[in-house]
C-alpha cells in the first residue's frame, strides 16, 4: 500500500513543530526526529518529511535519504501490530519460516504484501532479534514471543484480533 500525498493539517503541523522543537531543530537530531514522526504516524508520510526538511533547513533529498537508508523507517503505512519474525540462522533452523507463513495466512497476507488493508497487522522477517537461545523468536511491537510455533502464534493472533484498532 503506497500512501497518497495529502496536505498537512494545522494540527499535524503543530505536532511536527512540537517534535522539531523538542530536538531544537538541529540537523544532528534528524534521526531522532524521524523516529518520533514515525511513532506518530506509524510510517513517514512524504508531506511530513518535506515539512521537516523545510523546518530543519535541510534539502528534501537529505531527509528522504536518511528515511530510505535505515531499515527501521518506512515510507508506507504500518499496521497497529508490527510483527517481526526472526529468520537468522538459529531461528531458521528451529522453524521460523513455518511460523512466518502461518502468521501471514492467519492475517490474510499473500505474496509480497506486508501490511493488511485495514492497517491492523504488518508482518516481515528480520535478520536477527538478538534472542538466539529462545529461537524461533517473534516480536510484536516491543514484546518478544520466544520458542514460537505456528499453533502458539495462532493463539496470540486470535487475541490481537479481538483488540480494537
Amino acid at each position: 500500500m503506497v500512501a497518497t500525498k495529502q496536505s498537512l493539517t494545522s494540527e499535524q503541523k503543530s505536532e511536527l513543530d512540537r517534535i522539531l522543537k523538542e530536538y531544537d531543530y538541529k540537523k544532528s537530531n534528524l534521526i531522532a526526529v524521524l523516529q518520533k514522526v514515525q511513532e506518530l504516524y506509524r510510517y513517514l508520510p512524504e508531506e511530513a518529511l518535506t515539512y521537516v526538511s523545510v523546518k530543519m533547513n535541510l534539502s528534501p533529498a537529505s531527509v528522504f535519504g536518511v528515511a530510505t537508508f535505515y531499515s527501521q523507517f518506512s515510507l508506507n503505512p504500518k499496521g497497529k501490530f508490527e510483527i517481526k519474525v526472526c529468520d537468522g540462522t538459529a531461528c531458521h533452523v528451529r522453524g521460523s519460516m513455518p511460523v512466518y507463513n502461518a502468521i501471514k495466512k492467519k492475517v490474510g497476507l499473500t505474496g509480497d504484501k506486508i501490511t493488511t488493508d485495514c492497517l491492523r497487522f504488518s508482518v516481515e522477517t528480520v535478520s536477527c532479534l538478538g534472542a538466539c537461545g529462545l529461537a524461533p523468536v517473534v516480536m510484536i511491537n516491543d514484546k518478544v514471543y520466544p520458542k514460537m510455533t505456528s499453533d502458539a502464534m495462532t493463539i496470540v493472533l486470535d487475541e490481537l484480533m479481538k483488540e480494537d484498532v
